[in-house]
């Protein structure tokens, strides 16, 4: 199943680049810009250097280059442009195409250079949720599809975190929360290891100067008892992903209050796609749910900041 994902109908091509299958036909024929194999019933096969290509030209074509001129280009000036392009340009979509064309080329070189790019511009808290969702969002449908590999997803996934462990230490390193503030404590439920989101909650909260228990992927309800020595007015904030599962859910709740919450101070604050399968009406006032990110910075650290 890890295998790396070496060759691609026109359907994964569509999916990944943005140009419909019938565009992409029309410029081999025109233009000659692809050579796809032919299987014996005469289906487009693509090679993983042809999707690479393609994302190279997609690039180019949305930043205004005319499908002719790209044509008469030779084949290495290409890159060359669409890394020029990439570094130079302030749209959050060319960032994510550059970003998708480094996951396909697992190039983590041109990764860090189209981050390092972006970064000079805009804070952190911006490239995550701006750039960096989105990008998280557009790979996680294309990996269901199996228009990339899991090879590919875990690849970007990786140097994501990587960027969010290195913005976190930093902060931890020159941070002095305040006595009395709240405090949050952030974790994952049991057999959930989708932890982007909770490691970019840590590194915002910290940002907002205030003090953070992390503890990561896979917790049961039992484990977290003993934070409760701590202290007995603690936020708790998780990020549903894909567990527990919508069937469960509910019941998961309702332990969590009853082993955790009753008789305290402390609350249970939830994020993530998960939460749709849960009903509002029915939680305790201690549990509450968050849409979004800008509606849970908006409940604890104040203004609205992203649009």
């Amino acid at each position: 199943m890890n295998r790396i994902k070496s060759t691609f109908s026109i359907k994964n091509l569509e999916n990944i680049s943005g140009i419909k299958a019938h565009t992409i036909r029309i410029w081999e024929k025109r233009y000659n810009l692809l050579q796809p194999e032919r299987t014996d019933t005469n289906i487009r096969r693509y090679s993983l250097a042809s999707l690479q290509k393609l994302l190279n030209i997609t690039l180019l074509y949305n930043h205004g280059f005319k499908i002719s001129k790209i044509a008469s280009l030779e084949e290495g000036e290409i890159p060359i442009m669409v890394r020029d392009i990439a570094l130079k340009s302030s749209s959050e979509q060319v960032a994510i195409n550059a970003l998708k064309l480094a996951m396909v080329n697992f190039d983590y070189v041109m990764f860090d250079a189209t981050y390092d790019e972006i970064a000079n511009k805009y804070e952190f808290d911006y490239i995550f949720i701006q750039i960096f969702m989105p990008l998280m969002q557009e790979l996680g449908i294309l990996w269901q599809t199996g228009a990339i590999s899991p090879s590919h997803e875990h690849f970007i996934t990786n140097l994501v975190k990587q960027k969010i462990h290195i913005q976190t230490e930093l902060i931890q390193r020159k941070q002095s929360p305040q006595e009395n503030q709240k405090i949050f404590v952030l974790f994952l439920p049991e057999n959930e290891i989708h932890e982007l989101g909770i490691l970019f909650l840590n590194y915002y909260i910290l940002s907002q100067n205030y003090k953070t228990i992390f503890l990561g992927q896979s917790l049961t309800t039992e484990s977290l008892r003993t934070v409760m020595t701590y202290s007995d007015i603690l936020n708790f904030v998780t990020y549903l992903t894909v567990e527990p599962n919508k069937d469960e859910i509910d019941g998961y709740l309702k332990d969590f209050q009853a082993q955790l919450l009753d008789n305290t101070e402390s609350k249970l604050n939830i994020l993530g796609p998960l939460q749709v399968h849960i009903n509002p009406s029915l939680l305790p006032k201690q549990i509450e749910l968050f849409p979004t990110f800008e509606s849970f910075r908006l409940k604890y650290f104040g203004a609205q900041v992203f649009v």
